[in-house]
């Protein structure tokens, strides 16, 4: 066991300029923390075998699920069912940084649409 955070954890880069860092990465369970830039957006997208949980620490995520659009604040979440289409962005001025959760992992599960 080991405390783990951003500064020591495995980092990527993903999308135009976004940041993920791998705190729990495992066979069953993924915690991740990233961090989208003002503007920034992933692709919209589903998880096949993948339900997740994303939890926003700061700055104000949007998140289009299945044709509805939710507004997210820091310590506010939203689950997102295996199957279901999504997309996060940041639609504001500051960087946002949030935790996504998956069981099983989400990586090699992703099916671009």
């Amino acid at each position: 066991m080991t405390v783990i955070s951003h500064q020591s954890a495995e980092h990527y880069t993903w999308g135009n300029q976004c940041d993920g860092w791998h705190l729990v990465k495992s066979d069953s369970l993924s915690v991740i923390q990233e961090r989208v830039p003002a503007g920034c957006a992933e692709s919209r997208h589903f998880h096949v075998k993948a339900e997740q949980f994303f939890f926003i620490l700061s700055g104000i995520a949007t998140m289009e699920l299945e044709g509805e659009t939710f507004r997210l604040s820091p310590n506010e979440g939203i689950h997102i069912p295996a199957g279901s289409r999504h997309q996060l962005s940041n639609q504001h001025d500051l960087d946002l940084v949030f935790t996504v959760t998956s069981t099983p992992p989400s990586h090699g599960d992703r099916i671009e649409i």
